[in-house]
């Protein structure tokens, strides 16, 4: 029996929220080349939006029309990509202090038929959602967050913590990162989304379920999200990316 050949559809929608006055967020994608990126840039004057950008253009960049070639380790490419986009943001940074210390997060999905890898850096996330079960996919590299996951402090503690906005890593901050790489298989009409802190500080885990499983278009469902996080609070930047398997 043939096995169904599974393809992509995504939209994004990304606002700069009701309390920041600039938009610090990149992303970008390739259906073509089967990569979608979501960044959450951080440093002084418009360094933040600096670095989440050049880190968008990097990966697009460097595997534009890599995602046809079958032998292409897709996520040792992506993996590459995203050192490149390091060392891009760091070499800057290092030349221009009025660039010094900027950085962002990176949360990258590749895709190849029903292969999928979900790579990140940061605590921008990656979730799925399956017949109505949304998944987190990443793990944040955030200090409350490892300690939650080492049972040094509740979720409740973290959630209240001082500390709460310190990443442990991030791209462009020192020579060298590495990512985290998760991978799996998609099924017909999984939903992916990946997203900056600005959404998941504002909404819990169930609305976003609620939220994504409406059936709207893509970009009417990145709206909604958008702006169910700007009701809640908008502290902060938005982006979301939702990326749909199909057959």
């Amino acid at each position: 029996m043939a096995t169904a050949v599974i393809h992509y559809v995504a939209a994004a929608v990304s606002d700069r929220g009701r309390k920041r006055p600039s938009n610090e967020d990149a992303f970008g994608f390739s259906v073509e080349d089967g990569v979608y990126v979501v960044c959450d840039g951080m440093g002084g004057a418009a360094a933040g939006e600096i670095a989440s950008s050049v880190a968008v253009d990097e990966v697009l960049h460097l595997l534009a029309g890599r995602g046809q070639d079958g032998l292409v380790s897709m996520p040792g490419a992506v993996e590459e990509a995203i050192v490149a986009a390091n060392d891009a943001i760091f070499s800057r940074a290092q030349s221009n202090q009025h660039l010094s210390g900027m950085g962002t997060t990176l949360v990258a999905l590749a895709a190849q038929e029903k292969s999928v890898w979900v790579l990140n850096v940061g605590d921008s996330r990656c979730y799925r959602l399956r017949n109505g079960c949304l998944e987190l996919l990443t793990l944040d590299h955030s200090l409350v967050e490892e300690q939650v996951r080492m049972g040094r402090m509740t979720r409740l503690e973290a959630m209240r913590s001082p500390y709460k906005n310190v990443i442990t890593r991030a791209l462009g901050t020192q020579g060298r990162v590495t990512p985290d790489v998760f991978g799996m298989e998609a099924e017909p009409q999984d939903l992916f989304l990946l997203c900056t802190d600005g959404l998941t500080r504002e909404l819990p885990d169930q609305t976003i379920a609620s939220l994504l499983s409406k059936d709207l278009p893509l970009e009417e469902l990145c709206a909604g999200l958008v702006d169910a996080a700007k009701k809640a609070g908008g502290h902060d930047n938005i982006t979301c990316l939702v990326v749909r398997a199909e057959v």
